[in-house]
């Protein structure tokens, strides 16, 4: 399997770093303003709490949230997030090449659209269809 590498870092090294350095030194403007607004947030405030509290535990319980906007740490890699979509939550585990973007990019609020046959009626044809 090949080496992952991020901003030229190893993927295990890269995990490691603090976020204030990561934002500081690695992050584009957009992640340092979204950052920024999201440190205001109360519900991204409680999230970073419990994520910290679940890398602690070491356990490999799925942190489930509604905060779709918030930004993916690098101290994140590897844990697992249930992201609510509007209906329900998806899980979803942080890969190093996640890192900078946001958690609810990765659970799609709509499906893609099945189109099926014409219903009885729906069409002249369709009246003389007997039912089951």
């Amino acid at each position: 399997m090949a080496k992952v590498t991020i901003y030229g870092i190893d993927a295990e090294k890269f995990a490691e770093i603090p976020t204030e350095e990561y934002i500081r030194e690695y992050a584009s403007s957009r992640v340092r303003r979204a950052y920024k607004r999201a440190a205001e947030n109360p519900a991204y405030k409680r999230l970073v709490a419990r994520v910290k509290k679940a890398r602690e535990a070491k356990g490999s319980k799925v942190i489930k949230t509604h905060v779709r906007e918030a930004i993916i740490l690098p101290e994140w890699i590897g844990m697992k997030f249930g992201v609510h979509n509007g209906k329900e939550f998806y899980t979803v585990e942080v890969l190093p090449l996640m890192v900078g973007h946001r958690l609810g990019d990765y659970a799609h609020t709509t499906k893609r659209v099945e189109h099926h046959g014409p219903g009885v009626g729906a069409t002249r044809g369709s009246k003389f269809v007997p039912l089951k």
